[in-house]
């Protein structure tokens, strides 16, 4: 376990609450102490929500801990109950309380409620947030699921499909259901169930009606498909339908298994993406080198769909949950690059700092460092800031999302540019200091008054300004071209001569 300012993912009961804000007819009673209970700003704050999270704390405090917590959770559980009647209870200890070992799972058994009980055994000081709402979403489907049979033949009617993965806290997933369900609508595909998202328990147990899942984020409906697979024997769809190739790709997978004619959703598709990608005005931005990094799912789509589909260049790809290790090495491999897998932001902007990358696709953290390195960001994947849960309909996946992808990526590019262009022109006369920022305000693209010093220390504060004139979307490759120049010249230090000269040299 590290410390640190930021992290990527809360413990395992952070994922747990997901679980249990996005669904219906479900109450969370955690045995946690006094100053645990933040999922009011986790659910209310960040992401709008209308609702309060349905999670009872036991708030014991440390004057508690001499006496009976074990009765204090007994009866937060029966308060809960009392007050909410929920069809599902969830119990569970926060990562203070699992040190306590008073066993939630076998006191709230004792009680003898007259519902389902999930005890959920998150260990927090191994696992993480995705996992714990992964296991989380198992644990419902095994409890409300475990003592059905396979269906012996299939019910008539049109082809129905689970979707898995969206909860609550999710980077746009409820945009990106709205817009999945109304593809597979145009199909001709009835949705059976979608959980955990606007799911109660009473949906979960039919989700082996369906003739098949469809998974759009792994990180939480994986291990829910896989075993509806060997219990029910449903076919599982995993591909993400994030960007024009990834979403038609995922369209003719869909309707092969569904036995459904797809030419006239893929022959109408309406996205934007493939025209600008043809376009006049793509060429300026063609070879961009951009760096990708967020939960595995959105890090290898994105990266997918920067290369192929906007023609950049992935300079760097990572993720953060280690438990999608092994899928973000091969997606590496296939950009030639090294995997970055850590939950450390300082290693990551580590990497970024020596990449220098035009753009970074990454999280709320690499918005932080890409704003103080000077380089546009654009936000792929959670964690995110409240601002990245937006008002209007935003989805990420489907041919809408690719529209919308094409506007948040290639967006900060441009303004860059313009931010560029107003430094250089900053001195006409015709200028006055007034006009030398955008109308976005001070912003890290305008010129520092004081440069900073090169990270290796190697670069003269003359040269390092001379550098900053640079536009930003080349800055990076000058930097390498001449620190490679000045190492095969043997110079020790770059100064205005060495800049000079590298640049005469690469220029041949």
């Amino acid at each position: 376990m590290q410390l640190a300012v930021w992290t990527y993912e809360g413990p395992p009961h952070v994922g747990a609450m997901r679980v249990a804000t996005s669904m219906r007819g479900v109450h969370y009673v955690l045995h946690a102490p006094q100053g645990d209970t933040y999922a009011d700003l986790l659910f209310t704050m960040i992401e709008r929500r209308r609702q309060r999270p349905p999670v009872t704390y036991t708030t014991f405090q440390a004057r508690d801990l001499g006496t009976d917590t074990a009765a204090l959770f007994r009866d937060a559980v029966i308060s809960a109950y009392d007050r909410f009647k929920p069809e599902l209870m969830l119990v569970g200890s926060s990562c203070t309380a699992e040190l306590i070992q008073d066993d939630p799972g076998g006191l709230a058994e004792a009680i003898g409620l007259p519902i389902p009980v999930v005890a959920l055994e998150l260990p927090s000081y191994q696992r993480k947030e995705h996992w714990g709402a992964a296991e989380t979403f198992l644990a419902i489907v095994k409890k409300m699921c475990g003592r059905l049979q396979p269906a012996t033949e299939r019910k008539p009617g049109p082809p129905r499909a689970n979707i898995l993965g969206p909860t609550a806290l999710g980077f746009r997933h409820r945009d990106d259901l709205a817009e999945i369900t109304a593809l597979l609508g145009r199909l001709g595909i009835t949705i059976n169930v979608t959980a955990p998202l606007g799911a109660s328990p009473a949906d979960i147990a039919r989700l082996p009606d369906a003739d098949f899942n469809i998974v759009l984020y792994p990180e939480t409906g994986d291990d829910a498909a896989r075993w509806l697979e060997k219990k029910f024997g449903q076919p599982t769809i995993r591909t993400v339908p994030l960007g024009v190739n990834a979403t038609s790709a995922f369209v003719a997978e869909v309707a092969a298994l569904a036995g459904v004619d797809a030419s006239g959703v893929l022959a109408d598709r309406d996205s934007n993406m493939p025209w600008w990608s043809r376009s006049v005005d793509s060429t300026y931005l063609t070879g961009k080198r951009v760096f990708v990094f967020g939960d595995a799912t959105h890090a290898i789509a994105a990266a997918r769909v920067a290369r192929d589909e906007l023609g950049f260049e992935v300079a760097g790809l990572g993720c953060y949950n280690r438990e999608f290790a092994r899928e973000m090495r091969a997606a590496a491999e296939l950009y030639g690059v090294e995997p970055l897998i850590t939950d450390d932001h300082l290693a990551v902007e580590e990497r970024i700092t020596e990449l220098q990358p035009e753009l970074v696709l990454g999280t709320q953290m690499e918005r932080h460092i890409a704003k103080r390195l000077g380089i546009p960001c654009a936000v792929i994947s959670s964690p995110a800031h409240v601002q990245d849960f937006p008002a209007r309909h935003s989805p990420q996946m489907g041919f809408e999302g690719a529209n919308v992808l094409f506007d948040d990526w290639v967006h900060p590019l441009a303004m860059g540019l313009e931010e560029h262009l107003l430094a250089m022109f900053r001195d006409d006369f015709e200028f006055h200091d007034d006009v030398g920022a955008s109308h976005l305000g001070p912003t890290a693209f305008a010129p520092q008054r004081e440069d900073p010093p090169a990270p290796d220390g190697r670069w003269t504060k003359e040269a390092e300004a001379e550098l900053r004139k640079i536009p930003f979307f080349v800055r990076g490759k000058a930097r390498r071209n001449t620190e490679a120049f000045a190492l095969a010249e043997g110079r020790s230090s770059i100064d205005l001569a060495t800049l000079y000269d590298a640049k005469a040299h690469h220029g041949r």
